[in-house]
């Protein structure tokens, strides 16, 4: 029987079980068998698609335990995923016609994907990774995905077959890169091979199955793109550079998904191009265009609990290999006493970050973190280690409209008896939420700055007029700006180019 005779055949059968044609020379059997396709196919419709749905669920399931049966490995075992794909979908279609399965050609191709999505794949996560507009994924269990778009979370129709599946596609992702998880070893952090972080906890710990996390990473954020989505004005973004530039020691503060790492690569960009950059994270995940450029990463204990390195231990070291910059990933622990003490030993220039809600808490952290690493040091000699090594606080939250935005730059300008002073540079005042669209202004504070003279010394000049403006914005588009009071046209790039070293 040729092809066409074979999707004719098929095309009378669909179109009898839905009471389209008459059968006509078949057998009562096969019409009854038909019959129930069709008030199977009428009962899906009134439920949903619900029962239909099972009924390609369960097709699915027995054509994939027959390609595992039947499929060649030892043939086709080594082709590249790609051509192990395309054997797999014709050995899928020779199942099919043999087994004279009644699908639309929709289905078919939809449930071909969906197998070799599982068998070789990333099963139901593939099409949504394929996805450049997701930035983050979550997993709650095998019939909870939601994931992250535009800053807003939504939860999608997609679900595992059991947590089984999910189990294998956890193994798979972080079998690729070394890693292992089972019962006694039941959370894993790793970096998956397109540099998104990955997180999972399975059971016993995680108890409603597995739970995973995938935080995703496109193409690098340039300065200019943040400045015209509004996330930070440009007039601050210079000032930024221009810290930068000065090698002032920069902490970047925010929540989770706030925008932190993003900022951070931002920044990283304003380092001239001949300098020695170390890199320290748990998880690689910044994208330093720089062409000196060392990138260590952490790694945690083994199965045995032996082998950890922390970041602390790669920062002692790092400090040994002539670095002008270090570069933190982020600080939550002891690190941020070594990390301290080298801001405050002559190398400036050093950035990180910190989970916080707001630069006094950034502080109240760093004090937190310290007193860990130094439980024997008094309170103002802590303080007094913070206040001498850091220059700059970066404040960022994403607000309830899912946009992400720089809502603080304060400066420390020293101690003041027992207790650090620091001053805000610039805040973002929330004015209103119109239809669920934040709308509020940024504008400085009026307090200038200490460190101009800093700026002045490395040949750095900084406009009284970047600490004279206002811009407001209603989400992602402005409504005005305004230059020492007056109205002005606002020019994205202009502020980030016109900040230059002169030597």
């Amino acid at each position: 029987m040729g092809r066409r005779s074979r999707l004719n055949q098929i095309g009378r059968k669909l179109a009898a079980a839905k009471g389209q044609v008459g059968l006509k020379g078949k057998s009562d059997a096969k019409g009854r068998k038909l019959k129930n396709m069709a008030k199977l196919n009428k009962l899906g419709d009134a439920s949903g698609g619900s029962m239909m749905s099972e009924n390609l669920t369960s097709i699915r399931m027995g054509l994939q335990a027959d390609l595992i049966a039947e499929f060649d490995y030892s043939k086709h075992g080594d082709k590249p995923k790609e051509e192990m794909s395309l054997a797999m979908k014709a050995h899928l279609a020779h199942l099919c016609d043999k087994q004279n399965l009644p699908l639309s050609r929709s289905d078919r191709d939809q449930i071909f994907e969906d197998i070799v999505n599982d068998l070789v794949g990333l099963g139901p996560l593939e099409s949504i990774i394929s996805d450049p507009k997701v930035t983050d994924i979550m997993i709650n269990g095998p019939n909870n995905i939601y994931i992250e778009r535009s800053g807003l979370l939504k939860r999608l129709d997609v679900v595992f077959d059991s947590d089984e599946q999910l189990l294998n596609v956890i193994r798979r992702i972080i079998g690729a890169v070394g890693r292992r998880v089972d019962e006694q070893n039941a959370m894993v952090d790793a970096r998956m091979l397109d540099g998104s972080r990955f997180n999972a906890i399975i059971p016993p710990l995680s108890l409603d199955g597995c739970a995973v996390s995938i935080r995703r990473f496109g193409v690098p954020i340039q300065p200019e793109q943040l400045v015209s989505w509004n996330a930070i004005p440009g007039p601050m973004m210079a000032v930024l550079s221009a810290c930068v530039k000065a090698k002032m020691n920069i902490v970047i503060s925010g929540g989770t998904g706030s925008g932190k790492t993003t900022l951070l690569n931002c920044l990283s960009s304003f380092v001239e191009d001949g300098e020695r950059i170390v890199t320290i994270e748990d998880s690689a995940e910044l994208q330093l265009q720089q062409s000196h450029v060392i990138r260590l990463e952490s790694r945690p204990p083994n199965a045995e609990g032996a082998g950890e390195i922390s970041q602390g231990h790669l920062l002692v070291h790092s400090l040994r290999m002539r670095p002008d910059r270090i570069i933190l990933g982020e600080i939550r622990g002891g690190e941020a006493v070594d990390m301290l003490q080298a801001m405050n030993s002559g190398l400036g220039g050093s950035m990180a970050t910190v989970h916080s809600n707001s630069p006094q808490d950034a502080l109240s952290r760093f004090e937190t973190m310290v007193g860990i690493g130094m439980p024997n040091m008094s309170d103002k000699f802590i303080r007094n280690l913070i206040a001498s090594s850091l220059d700059i606080v970066v404040q960022l939250n994403r607000l309830t409209d899912g946009s992400r935005r720089c809502t603080h730059i304060a400066e420390i300008q020293g101690m003041e008896g027992e207790y650090i002073i620091s001053k805000n540079l610039y805040v973002f005042e929330q004015q209103d939420v119109v239809d669920g669209t934040i709308h509020g202004v940024y504008r400085p504070t009026g307090q200038m700055p200490t460190f101009l003279g800093k700026m002045r010394q490395a040949g750095i000049g900084v406009p009284d007029e970047y600490f004279d403006f206002e811009l407001g914005v209603e989400g992602p588009n402005r409504t005005h700006f305004k230059l020492g009071g007056e109205d002005a046209a606002y020019e994205e790039f202009e502020y980030v180019r016109r900040v230059e070293v002169k030597y």
